[in-house]
């Protein structure tokens, strides 16, 4: 049995770095061979980083990796180490794939085309990299902990960042390319939507195991969050059991599945989108 798991294990950690390579490689092709050429930006950290990479003698790759490191910092104390490694490795993936494409001629200088492939490429490569439990950038971790302190919801929090950065898009590089900037944006994240197959910013989650007590202490332990038991009983085994039910965000999702199927293999996970959650014990409880 020990040694099933182990395997299990390593497939998944080998599936994890497989994809998330692939989507900081995709974004990486995004911005170097669609956005950055035809001034072009994306939002969050990455758009910051070209913005100053357009002002200083600092190389995008550069700036992108070293501006995301503190954010990942707070992303281990704040949602784990496993978010916050796999983060760290797509950013640097991400960050070679710009070094290495920089001086290659652009695919195309059509603005609209360079909209339509960059926007793609880029929702698929982010897309990607959450599905598989990380991230490329360091705007959604700010975004989570400013939502904790004032209940704004995240999106809201992460558009207004965007508009900050689009804003000063086109006092630097025109009103032309900012609005392009937008309609990327706005493309890539439709796409980034349909890869992770939602992107609601809590998921609520039901679980039905014979080791729900050990399940449970897991979730609270390892992420955090409160659970709630509801008393049932099987239709088919007539046996009294007890259903998990918690609420977490979409970053902690991928985490939380491993960790269930870790400890019961067989466990039936139910997993519905949240479109909004307030009061309760929704906060976070520091974990030690």
């Amino acid at each position: 049995m020990a040694r099933a798991h182990k395997k299990h294990t390593v497939a998944e950690i080998l599936k994890r770095i497989i994809f998330i390579t692939l989507g900081a490689a995709l974004m990486g092709v995004a911005l170097e061979y669609f956005l950055v050429p035809n001034s072009m930006l994306d939002g969050g950290i990455t758009g910051i980083s070209i913005v100053l990479s357009s002002i200083t003698p600092l190389p995008l790759s550069v700036l992108i990796f070293v501006i995301n490191l503190p954010f990942l910092f707070i992303g281990y104390k704040q949602i784990g180490r496993t978010f916050a490694l796999s983060t760290l490795y797509g950013i640097a993936v991400m960050s070679l794939t710009t070094a290495i494409l920089h001086h290659v001629e652009p695919f195309t200088h059509e603005k609209i085309l360079a909209v339509l492939y960059g926007g793609v490429l880029l929702g698929a490569g982010v897309g990607l990299a959450i599905r598989y439990g990380g991230a490329l950038d360091g705007t959604e971790i700010v975004a989570i902990l400013i939502s904790k302190k004032t209940r704004i919801p995240v999106g809201q929090i992460i558009m207004l960042i965007n508009v900050v950065i689009f804003t000063i898009a086109g006092f630097l590089f025109g009103p032309d390319s900012a609005m392009y900037s937008i309609f990327t944006f706005y493309i890539a994240a439709k796409v980034m939507d349909i890869v992770v197959e939602g992107l609601d910013e809590s998921k609520s989650v039901t679980i039905i195991s014979s080791e729900y007590e050990e399940i449970s202490q897991a979730i609270m332990d390892r992420l955090g969050r409160p659970t709630t038991y509801f008393y049932a009983k099987g239709g088919y085994s007539n046996m009294d059991t007890q259903v998990i039910y918690c609420v977490v965000t979409r970053l902690e999702l991928a985490k939380l599945k491993a960790m269930v199927q870790e400890i019961d293999p067989s466990a039936f996970i139910s997993i519905q989108h949240v479109s909004d959650v307030l009061g309760g014990s929704m906060e976070k409880k520091s974990i030690h």
